[in-house]
């Protein structure tokens, strides 16, 4: 199965769309290169500006730009975009202007670079920002796809991207919306509700529980703010017993969102999954997996536990 970073998807889609769209600019601290926005720069010089490492300015510079009538891509780690926090809240969240922030390297699965590094708070931040979409896609093809819908989207947005190459399981038809999650595997005992590179663990756990007997749905929810709201419930509702998996800390990400949605519509018996409010260390993105309970084999087993107190 081919395999690509999301961060590739994010760098494909940006160059795509900068030639068929004269209004599009990207603005980058200096990590062109890492986060693949340098695929633009080389080809529209003339539309592409690195502050270097001034994630203030950067933010300062693609607010100027939106509000000039272009539609900026503004990308860094996404550790690194948390430098400029204040400035994304009070000049873009609270003038809704149409910046499209997009931060890098996100979670544990930023591997060896070590704990630092390893961003594990900025969908928590984000999500709580008035006006802001907060996405994270699944695999590279949902992340050109994301690219592409936040050009016709009005509004500020952070989309989370990583640099692991994970399987492709989006075919070209694919249609992603803001807002809308999808089901990628039916089942009726539990769900699994993940985002980013969690689905794939998701899907590898479900395989899994399809071993000992369990059907598990698994959903991705690539929207984590507005959250599909109307899936979140019905699959509640079909299976009285849901799970999240997020690389993030379980507190303020995916399941906190769930936990919300559930807690005042459908309260049931729920699992987050996620890093449980420490920070990791320095080692292979499936070292450190295993290691605080986000690989296949451990959402498996944290299922199994849930569905046992089901019954």
């Amino acid at each position: 199965m081919e395999k690509a970073a999301t961060r590739e998807g994010y760098g494909k889609a940006l160059l795509e769309l900068g030639r068929i769209n004269k209004d599009v600019v990207v603005v980058d601290a200096d990590l062109g290169d890492s986060t693949k926005a340098e695929h633009f720069g080389k080809q529209f010089p003339e539309r592409f500006f690195t502050t270097g490492i001034a994630e203030q300015n950067m933010i300062g510079t693609a607010a100027g730009l939106s509000v000039s009538g272009k539609i900026p891509y503004a990308s860094t780690f996404a550790v690194f975009s948390e430098r400029a926090f204040e400035f994304t809240r009070n000049i873009v969240s609270r003038n809704k202007l149409n910046v499209k922030l997009t931060g890098s390297h996100a979670g544990i699965a930023t591997g060896e670079d070590g704990k630092s590094a390893q961003a594990i708070e900025d969908v928590a931040a984000y999500r709580a920002l008035p006006n802001m979409v907060v996405l994270q896609p699944a695999d590279a093809a949902e992340a050109e796809k994301m690219v592409f819908a936040l050009a016709e989207y009005k509004g500020p947005s952070y989309m989370r991207v990583h640099r692991i190459a994970m399987p492709i399981i989006h075919g070209s038809n694919y249609k992603f919306e803001i807002g809308r999650g999808e089901i990628l595997r039916q089942g009726k005992d539990a769900v699994i509700f993940a985002s980013g590179t969690m689905v794939h663990e998701a899907l590898k756990a479900a395989t899994i529980l399809e071993n000992e007997k369990i059907n598990v749905y698994v959903a991705n929810i690539s929207t984590i703010k507005p959250i599909d709201e109307k899936l979140v419930i019905e699959l509640a509702k079909k299976t009285n017993c849901v799970i999240t998996a997020e690389d993030h800390n379980v507190i303020g990400g995916l399941g906190s969102a769930v936990a919300e949605v559930l807690g005042e519509n459908y309260p049931c018996l729920m699992k987050r999954i996620g890093v449980k409010d420490a920070y990791a260390e320095s080692g292979k993105p499936d070292e450190l997996y295993r290691k605080y309970g986000l690989d296949a084999e451990s959402i498996a087993e944290e299922v199994m536990k849930i569905i046992s107190k089901k019954k």
